[in-house]
């Protein structure tokens, strides 16, 4: 069955890291290196079971394949989880055991934080190999990722709004956002600097207060945004939001938010198109993190970490949005589709010119 889900989806590699000295069970997932080397964080999280950990794994490393690709990066994408409670069980002995496994990989793998595993943890990572990005404090590092993360999707939003609207002016314009966090708070700056009517929720009272003192915005209980009449729903919190019970509670032109994994199935896609609201592929709109992480270390040719240059990409957002938005609309296909379908036809040609 292993073997069959790794073709299936065109998997390299997958390396089961185990060492009970140290507490250490872990699983490396190298979905392709065709564009690159395989980057992508590292999550600690207790898992009901192996099963568990192993499809989360695939899933994730996956998704960084297509998240890298679609935004023109010259990566592949790779995963790690460690399984066990990150924190209880979680110390500096295992972690530099898991350096080791990832070390022996000589750069296919480059890991990163994820849930769980933090930049204190990654430094004790890194006494073991040279292959993470993202540590923060440490000199060229990229630091925090929301604020690019934030600057990317207010790009993606804007390319939707010229493509519902006419224009890519959010002036005026009505924008529901479901969770107040860091990447939403960096968001929100440029929504309400440009003149949009922001309507937020979330289910921390102290986030919330921190929008409102900051940014003046109206809020609304989290039940309840669904059901605010808007221009613009922009899901910034938990994934699976757009589902059969909120989809037909939603009254909005368009779905453009941060949060991954943001449609419950394939279905929820073919119902947005076929109630003609736009959706923002969530891969492809809230890429910025990654992108600005691309920047550290010398990853695009430039001297060190360069945020002049990681924010101009992660502008171009937009132009990747755009994109999809009109190939989709041609084509006659869901947005979804539409961008697996640009990130499938650079991976084959790559794939081609190995060959």
């Amino acid at each position: 069955m292993v073997f069959q889900k790794l073709a299936s989806d065109q998997f390299e590699q997958l390396v089961f890291c185990h060492d009970e000295s140290v507490g250490l069970k872990a699983i490396i997932s190298v979905h392709t290196t065709v564009l690159g080397p395989a980057v992508g964080g590292c999550r600690m999280w207790n898992y009901k079971d192996e099963q568990e950990a192993l499809t989360d794994v695939l899933r994730l490393s996956k998704g960084m394949t297509y998240k890298a690709a679609i935004s023109g990066l010259n990566w592949g994408g790779g995963k790690a989880v460690i399984l066990g409670d990150s924190k209880t069980q979680k110390n500096p002995a295992m972690l530099a055991r898991f350096g080791e496994y990832v070390e022996r990989l000589g750069g296919t793998y480059v890991t990163a934080k994820d849930v769980g595993i933090g930049s204190d943890d990654l430094k004790a990572v890194k006494t073991r190999t040279r292959h993470v990005l993202g540590i923060d404090g440490v000199a060229g590092s990229s630091g925090d990722p929301s604020p690019a993360t934030g600057w990317g999707t207010y790009h993606g939003m804007k390319a939707c709004a010229k493509a519902a609207f006419g224009t890519d002016s959010l002036k005026g314009l009505t924008i529901a956002v479901q969770g107040l966090g860091s990447v939403a708070y960096y968001l929100i700056e440029h929504l309400v600097a440009e003149g949009a009517k922001v309507i937020g929720c979330d289910v921390d009272q102290a986030v919330i207060d921190r929008a409102v003192k900051k940014y003046g915005i109206e809020t609304v209980r989290p039940d309840a945004i669904y059901d605010v009449a808007c221009d613009i729903f922009s899901p910034n919190a938990l994934g699976a939001v757009i589902n059969p019970e909120t989809l037909p509670r939603l009254k909005t032109k368009v779905v453009a938010g941060a949060a991954n994994n943001q449609l419950l199935s394939a279905a929820e896609g073919h119902e947005l198109m076929k109630r003609g609201i736009l959706y923002a592929p969530d891969y492809a709109i809230n890429a910025g993190g990654l992108i600005n992480i691309y920047y550290e270390g010398g990853q695009a040719g430039q001297n060190g970490y360069s945020k002049e240059a990681a924010f101009a990409h992660c502008e171009r957002i937009g132009q990747t949005v755009a994109q999809i938005l009109e190939r989709a609309a041609a084509e006659k296909k869901p947005t979804f589709l539409m961008a697996d379908q640009i990130v499938e036809e650079r991976l084959a040609k790559a794939r081609a010119a190995k060959k």
